[in-house]
């Protein structure tokens, strides 16, 4: 079956596949963050943009700008950890699913 690039299948509960990774790849990262034992001056701003992140999933139709918004946040706050790099990027390339933030023009 071909299909258009925008088009994004749905699963039986009419979810979003891409909303369920980013669900997903959110919820490691805060587990993988919560587990980490060292304590670093950002921590909370990745503690509260995850959070920030979660409930935008739960509402289940993310808004785009914030997402990036959220995960450059988080990058800044956590990309030094190599610890948690494989998760970080986890919730990067589901973000990353949603497409690019339509831009304006000037």
């Amino acid at each position: 079956m071909l299909r258009s690039v925008r088009q994004t299948p749905v699963t039986e509960k009419n979810e979003d596949p891409r909303v369920a990774g980013l669900q997903a790849a959110v919820s490691r990262l805060r587990r993988e963050l919560a587990a980490h034992p060292a304590e670093f001056r950002d921590r909370a701003i990745a503690e509260d943009e995850l959070a920030a992140l979660a409930s935008m999933v739960a509402g289940g139709d993310p808004e785009i700008p914030r997402m990036r918004r959220s995960l450059l946040l988080i990058v800044g706050s956590i990309g030094s950890v190599s610890a948690l790099a494989a998760a970080l990027m986890a919730v990067r390339n589901a973000v990353d699913l949603f497409g690019d933030v339509p831009r304006r023009h000037s």
